[in-house]
């Protein structure tokens, strides 16, 4: 397991800058409701993004920190949830591999469904790469009604459209129907 570091200041939110465009934004959402070792899920998210570079993932763009009640089952511990742009010179696969990497380093355990957990890295979307890639659906299925999801990529790229849905990330947010509690926070969960 990850330990945690030194605590360092969290950096404000970074806006995509575009200079890609959109159509290519790689996006990974990045949640936390059980702090594990860390003091608190903002250290522990702050670490797990520490590690994207030593697997290929240059983050571009961040969004603050979103927190949220648990969702299905409200008395679990609340989550602390944001979304990154990511530049990678991984495929779809290997993005997703780099992610498990990521999530069993920080004791992520697979168990039941929505469960608590130390970290959940999740493949929104790569580029405009839509269908089922080999069991790897693009972009994320649920990700489109989940504010604590489209909530934070509206904070750093509200114009990004939903290849399916055609939906732009502020449209998404403002009509989730789950995690509707969802806001960006200064605090620590």
């Amino acid at each position: 397991m990850e330990k945690p570091g030194s605590q360092q200041k969290v950096p404000p939110p970074v806006p995509f800058d575009g200079a890609a465009g959109l159509d290519d934004a790689i996006v990974v959402a990045l949640g936390c409701n059980d702090c594990g070792v860390w003091k608190d899920c903002r250290e522990a998210l702050e670490a797990a993004l520490a590690r994207f570079r030593a697997e290929g993932l240059d983050v571009v763009a961040r969004s603050s920190w979103w927190r949220s009640a648990a969702w299905p089952d409200p008395d679990d511990p609340p989550f602390l949830n944001g979304v990154v742009i990511v530049r990678t010179e991984h495929g779809p696969h290997e993005l997703m591999a780099a992610l498990g990497r990521i999530e069993e380093a920080f004791g992520r355990q697979r168990g039941a469904a929505n469960a608590p957990r130390t970290l959940d890295l999740d493949l929104i979307a790569y580029g405009r790469t839509t269908g089922d890639l080999d069991g790897l659906i693009l972009p994320h299925p649920r990700a489109a009604v989940r504010r604590f999801v489209m909530g934070p990529l509206a904070e750093i790229a509200p114009g990004w459209v939903n290849p399916l849905t055609e939906q732009t990330a502020a449209q998404a947010a403002d009509q989730a129907e789950v995690g509707c509690d969802a806001r960006p926070t200064t605090g620590t969960t």
